[in-house]
């Protein structure tokens, strides 16, 4: 009996130092966390809900960029109706006949696949 009380205080012992280790951790962590927020190296979002403070001019200067992007992609590729119209147009139309050859293959196609498949399950 004398061990397991011996054995329970010493649990107990090493539990209050690992709450004071974490007590330690958690105070080293939240001084580096203030020491980040001062200089202005936070990330974009943080886990705290703060956002990164832009100035207007740098704003600006995004904003100016942002368009001068899309400007340069609406030179290379053209958008809207026009192109929705030269990809109509580039493509081929099948003659009835055509058609009716793929359809008759593909008819074709699906007959040997359920003859197969008979022939397995006999």
């Amino acid at each position: 009996m004398a061990n397991l009380t011996n054995a329970l205080q010493q649990l107990r012992e090493e539990r209050k130092q690992a709450e004071s280790q974490i007590h330690k951790l958690d105070t080293a962590i939240s001084v580096l966390q203030g020491l980040v927020g001062q200089n202005g190296s936070t990330p974009a979002s943080t886990g705290n809900g703060q956002r990164r403070v832009v100035s207007a001019a740098a704003r600006q200067r995004m904003a100016a960029a942002q368009r001068a992007r899309r400007a340069r992609e609406q030179k290379k590729t053209p958008t809207g109706s026009a192109n929705r119209q030269r990809r109509a147009s580039s493509r081929r139309t099948l003659s009835p006949a055509a058609r009716r050859r793929i359809a008759a293959a593909q008819k074709a196609r699906w007959a040997k696949f359920r003859a197969q498949r008979t022939k397995k399950a006999a």
